[in-house]
């Protein structure tokens, strides 16, 4: 190598050596964000949408609204079964339910969209009720329910809807007893039915046993309808409304010729078609 060259190297080594390197710090780029303020609540720590930490807070999501309502709801469906009809302000029921750590936003959306259109609420002059499906007051009204349906034949009351709005409802039914009849349905709910004791009358023995001889087990329903007529007796399917059969529309009756004007009468005879081409003179 060249001895100029190693020279220059050397003198490279000797100055990088001697040159103090100061080694700099780099600065976090990501710095963490500053909680957002929430204007509309009390304090901007508690409801702000993340916190130092960058965690979002639970209290400004949606799920914890609507669990708010949740709350609101089952409570005012409680309170109502115990008795305590009596409509309150949203402040006495938030104070009631422990949610007075709610933002103004939350408020806001509570008065003017969730308790106003939730179909279990009864709005009345700025206070809040429980709206049952039955509003009954006590056992009577719970009778004459169970009464009414009987006669329109509207069949029977859930058990549920009746919890629901009957307050003491299991005394209530407890002291009707036989008045009422149970009847459980496949999905394990119970239905009320009002039980007309006008409709209970004693069936001869006799009638009993000849009743239960006549074996249907086998017979379809086109069979016993078979033996109704042979017997003289219409079943209930003849007495009904008769389907209307669809009007058959008359089909279009095809190969018919069409018949065109034809123009130029007068010179068929001195007309000639050059469609094919120029004909050859005989």
């Amino acid at each position: 190598m060249d001895p100029a060259l190693l020279r220059e190297r050397e003198l490279f080594k000797k100055r990088a050596l001697s040159t103090p390197a100061v080694e700099k710090r780099h600065t976090d780029s990501h710095k963490r964000k500053k909680p957002k303020v929430d204007k509309e609540g009390s304090s901007g720590s508690k409801h702000s949408t993340e916190s130092s930490n960058g965690n979002i807070n639970i209290k400004t999501s949606s799920g914890y609204k609507f669990g708010c309502l949740a709350k609101i709801v089952n409570y005012m469906k409680t309170r109502h079964q115990n008795g305590d009809t009596h409509c309150l302000t949203l402040e006495e029921i938030l104070d009631e339910t422990k949610l007075l750590d709610i933002s103004m936003k939350q408020k806001q959306w509570l008065m003017t969209e969730a308790l106003v259109n939730n179909p279990k609420i009864d709005v009345r002059d700025g206070t809040y009720g429980f709206k049952p499906k039955y509003n009954l007051k006590d056992k009577k009204a719970l009778l004459r329910l169970l009464d009414k349906h009987d006669q329109l034949g509207l069949g029977g009351v859930l058990l549920d809807d009746v919890e629901e709005g009957l307050p003491n409802s299991a005394k209530a039914i407890k002291i009707l007893g036989d008045q009422i009849i149970f009847v459980t349905k496949p999905d394990k709910k119970k239905i009320l039915f009002y039980n007309d004791k006008h409709c209970q009358f004693v069936v001869d023995e006799e009638f009993q046993k000849l009743w239960r001889s006549v074996p249907v087990d086998s017979m379809d329903e086109e069979k016993i309808d078979e033996y109704l007529k042979k017997q003289g007796i219409s079943s209930m399917q003849e007495t009904g409304p008769k389907k209307v059969l669809p009007v058959q529309t008359r089909k279009k009756q095809g190969g018919r010729k069409r018949h065109f004007k034809t123009h130029n009468n007068h010179l068929a005879g001195v007309l000639e078609d050059y469609s094919e081409g120029v004909p050859v003179k005989k």
